[in-house]
């Protein structure tokens, strides 16, 4: 449980550090949702539930990073790079 709990903190300080880049903060967020499905397995498996709810978590969070790609790729062709400064939209 120490290893994921380490694993949502490192996801979390990356998601603060690197938010300047819109790439490296949806590679933190996978980070983040990758220790959280490993935390949902251990409550699972701890508890002897079924796992048949990771099945819908893991189809949720490829939806959520499909999504989070896609409107990278349209940011980057509309405003030619993926640092925050760049977008008008934020000013």
């Amino acid at each position: 449980m120490f290893f994921s709990l380490i694993m949502m903190i490192a996801g979390m300080l990356s998601f603060s550090i690197y938010r300047k880049h819109l790439l490296l903060m949806l590679l933190s967020l996978e980070f983040i949702v990758l220790s959280l499905f490993f935390n949902m397995y251990m409550f699972m498996m701890l508890f002897d539930y079924e796992f048949y709810f990771l099945m819908v978590f893991l189809t949720v969070s490829v939806c959520e990073g499909v999504l989070g790609l896609s409107i990278l790729v349209s940011m980057i062709r509309t405003h030619g790079g993926d640092y925050m400064n760049l977008f008008n939209i934020l000013w």
